[in-house]
């Protein structure tokens, strides 16, 4: 969850500014990186345009060790280095033009040196406030404790309640600033960085690195990755299909950990897959890398995609790094189609029922739960961070002739809509008699909404949508239990879907 991303991130804050005690702004920061701190903050009391270059590189060196960058009261300079987050002493701007500035990731803290006024520490935007003098007050969001100088104050303001500890820029000015900043991380109990990591840099060595996280199994590959191309072996009927899953879009890094978006990216191409009937062969990946990434990042993003190429038997068939401003992952999937038959969405017939191989909203709970920053619903959570391709499913209806299929992807209301327009039918969606796990339930009691908006609304599913005729789908449910009605084909009436009214919609990009 974002808070306990927030509260890491938060356990030991080492300030950093220009030609304090005559030290470089790579000096103090190398030294708080060693020292094992969570977050450097840039004062910027001396920032001139001569900073700028320095400045990119603490920001992409802090980053690559998951160390967050954040920069004092200037939001714009914020942006432009693309750094972590803002902390505020003053601002004349409303937080929330700040946040839509910076972006949901970024962290926003407030400094607040008298004793905080709790309507201010939990309006909308802000993710911690710092306290100096530290009271041991408990308030709705993570407190710090400001002005730290040695590692005896850490552990009392800790002691007191404290989330974590900030320190000044003044340490720089002791005898030996080193020792001072170990003491504070040991109170804060963080581990040292003998050697922090570096950024990325050289794209052949990465590439080596990551070629040991390829699967083992080589099945249909008959020249491996490590060549400029990839030699497979024949197939009668190959299947393609390509997806994007880019920061910011698809993913976050306060939500999801490399891994879980590697694996998750791998799955949610495959669906595509599924749908086609087609088993797995070779995946390819193209990644765009921002600087502030390392090796060690990218190889547990590879960790997460052997995970899931494991999983469904697919091979890794290469791939391609580049520099990027955002990170990016572009996949292209290569599947051997059935030889009898391939679903179409333009298959659904005036008469036909349209159904679903699984529950549905349960993602998009879990998404909103994410940014509803609220713990209460780890099940709902797991189902957006760790979807299943269908090809289970997809063998059951493939067996039965079932000619009409996609994944849900978007939301129901909007791909039953793509099927629809394809087949020039009216499909009347009705989700009044699907069943609703017990969270999924609770969830919408919680905040308002209505189990059946989200399944219309839905998004990341990834069940299968197909169409077919009442008697054919009392067959299938024999097989997959799971599937459920969700409305009917008619003929076409001047719209194509016709959905209950709801607040919600139906993801779509540039919407």
């Amino acid at each position: 969850m974002r808070s306990d991303y927030i509260k890491k991130a938060l356990r030991f804050c080492c300030s950093i500014d220009d030609l304090e005690a005559g030290l470089s702004l790579t000096l103090q920061t190398e030294m708080a990186l060693k020292a094992g701190a969570t977050m450097i903050r840039y004062e910027g009391g001396h920032f001139s345009p001569e900073n700028w270059t320095e400045l990119q590189s603490l920001c992409s060196r802090c980053q690559s060790n998951e160390v967050l960058f954040v920069v004092k009261n200037n939001f714009l300079l914020t942006r432009a280095l693309g750094a972590s987050g803002v902390h505020l002493e003053y601002c004349d701007a409303p937080l929330e033009t700040i946040r839509s500035i910076l972006g949901p990731e970024a962290i926003i803290g407030i400094a607040l040196s008298t004793r905080y006024d709790e309507s201010i520490a939990c309006a909308p935007g802000p993710d911690y406030f710092e306290d100096t003098p530290f009271h041991p007050d408990s308030g709705c969001l993570p407190a710090t404790a400001g002005g730290i100088l040695n590692g005896e104050a850490a552990a009392e303001a800790l002691r007191l309640g404290a989330s974590g500890i900030s320190s000044g820029s003044r340490v720089f000015k002791s005898d030996n600033p080193a020792t001072v900043l170990a003491s504070i991380a040991e109170a804060a109990g963080l581990a040292s960085r003998p050697e922090p990591e570096f950024p990325w840099r050289d794209e052949f060595g990465l590439i080596e690195k990551i070629l040991k996280e390829a699967p083992e199994t080589h099945s249909g590959l008959i020249v491996v990755p490590g060549d400029d191309a990839c030699l497979l072996s024949a197939l009668s009927r190959p299947v393609i299909s390509t997806d994007t899953q880019k920061e910011g879009v698809h993913f976050r890094l306060d939500w999801q950990s490399p891994e879980e978006i590697g694996e998750k990216a791998v799955i949610v191409t495959l669906s595509d897959l599924a749908a086609s009937y087609a088993e797995p062969v070779s995946l390819f990946v193209n990644l765009g890398i921002p600087p502030r990434v390392s090796d060690a990042f990218v190889e547990e993003i590879y960790r997460g995609i052997r995970v899931a190429l494991e999983r469904y038997d697919c091979s890794l068939g290469g791939g391609n790094i580049s520099a990027g401003e955002e990170l990016s992952l572009d996949f292209f999937a290569i599947g051997q189609g059935r030889e009898d038959i391939f679903p179409k969405r333009s298959e659904a017939k005036v008469g036909f029922g349209l159904f679903t191989t699984g529950p549905l909203g349960m993602a998009r709970a879990g998404l909103e739960a994410l940014r509803k920053n609220d713990p209460g619903f780890p099940d709902l959570v797991d189902r957006f961070k760790h979807p299943r391709a269908r090809f289970d499913a997809a063998k059951i209806l493939a067996d039965h002739g079932i000619t009409c299929v996609m994944d849900i992807s978007d939301g129901l209301s909007g791909d039953a809509a793509h099927i629809a327009e394809a087949s020039h039918v009216t499909i009347e969606l009705d989700v009044s008699a699907l069943s609703h796990p017990d969270s999924l339930v609770a969830f919408c009691r919680k905040y308002d909404q209505t189990p059946q908006a989200l399944s219309l609304a839905g998004g990341e599913d990834y069940e299968l949508l197909f169409a077919c005729p009442q008697e054919v789908f009392s067959v299938i449910k024999a097989s997959l239990p799971g599937a459920e009605p969700v409305g009917s084909c008619r003929p076409f009436e001047g719209r194509h879907v016709i959905c209950p009214e709801i607040s919600l919609s139906s993801y779509r990009h540039g919407a």
